[in-house]
């Protein structure tokens, strides 16, 4: 492939791998460089405990690797949420986000080909599953079924991580209250251009671990974040327990017209209980709709916090900036001319 006049950002997400970032970076500096006239790589350190951080400010050293920027977040986030942090500082035409569990980024020449010939995302999908726990598998699928059945896109398929959005895409997805927590399917439901690739090929980084319990917590919060589904279900209950209620009330009257032998009290008591049961569905409908015109209004923050942001000493777009060195003006020409 020929070299392309665009400027290409792709961002990696490490947690851990001391061991491993200075080889990964090298060959993906190859690629990358092989593919476009201009480039950055953005690495979102995500907290690690090793030596991660010193080996980074290493290679953004003077004799280290050109156009590396690094971020290196205070605690551990959840994958999309370090992702974003990337692609929300990226400042390429396109943005690629890595698939950083196969340790490579072979299949990134065939997913900018499919961007530079007119799709506004690409994503890639590793036909090749990651080994996670039975507990994690059987949640997934079930979170997947229901934000398939709630948003009508499947996330396993049609928004895997590794992925290239165009700048008008991120410019969008930054519009949002929340981009941190939307950034994984709005490219795709956004109705942009989008293709949909798969690739094969084997996990190397074993140490990323599927966390059960933050990945419930997480899909709960994007399921109510992201559609109005569940409120909408919890609408149609209360709609439903309101009509049956009422239904009540018109069966007691009948009974108190046309029964003989009715025990005292049990009229009143039962309207009484029965219209309470229908003004509060009532009151809890409003309340429900009103708070999920909040839920709509506001966002709950950040989602990540960076500790530390360095660059490379060597940034290569530098030297292809149309801007010349000013230099010393002649003595002559700083007197002031005397008419």
């Amino acid at each position: 492939m020929a070299s392309l006049q665009i400027f290409l950002s792709v961002v990696f997400v490490v947690r851990n791998q001391a061991s491993e970032l200075e080889k990964m970076l090298v060959d993906a500096a190859a690629v990358i460089r092989s593919l476009v006239n201009d480039y950055e790589i953005i690495v979102v350190d995500n907290a690690s405990s090793d030596d991660s951080i010193a080996v980074l400010k290493a290679l953004t050293g003077e004799s280290g690797l050109p156009n590396l920027q690094i971020f290196s977040l205070i605690k551990e986030v959840d994958a999309d949420s370090a992702s974003w942090v990337g692609v929300e500082n990226a400042l390429g035409d396109y943005v690629a986000v890595a698939d950083n569990t196969i340790g490579n980024i072979d299949f990134l020449p065939t997913m900018i080909a499919r961007a530079v010939a007119g799709a506004d995302v690409v994503f890639a999908k590793n036909k090749v599953k990651q080994p996670v726990s039975l507990g994690y598998r059987i949640s997934f699928a079930v979170f997947n079924s229901l934000y398939k059945r709630f948003n009508g896109i499947d996330l396993a398929k049609e928004a895997p991580l590794y992925r290239i959005l165009s700048k008008p895409v991120v410019n969008f997805i930054l519009q949002h209250p929340r981009p941190a927590l939307t950034y994984r399917h709005l490219p795709a439901t956004g109705g942009f251009s989008k293709a949909n690739l798969e690739y094969s090929a084997p996990s190397k980084n074993m140490r990323i671990e599927k966390n059960l319990a933050e990945g419930f917590d997480r899909g709960v919060r994007l399921i109510v974040s992201t559609t109005r589904a569940p409120m909408r279900l919890v609408t149609w209950l209360l709609m439903i327990g309101a009509g049956l209620n009422l239904l009540y009330s018109v069966y007691i009257i009948l009974i108190a017209i046309f029964q003989q032998n009715i025990a005292p009290g049990w009229v009143t008591l039962s309207l009484q209980q029965s219209g309470m049961f229908f003004l509060t569905s009532l009151m809890l409908i409003v309340l429900g709709e009103y708070v999920s015109h909040i839920v709509d209004q506001n966002n709950e923050g950040p989602t990540y916090h960076v500790a530390q942001e360095f660059t490379s000493a060597v940034m290569t777009r530098r030297d292809k900036l149309n801007i010349e060195s000013a230099s010393p003006l002649p003595a002559g020409l700083l007197t002031e001319e005397k008419f």
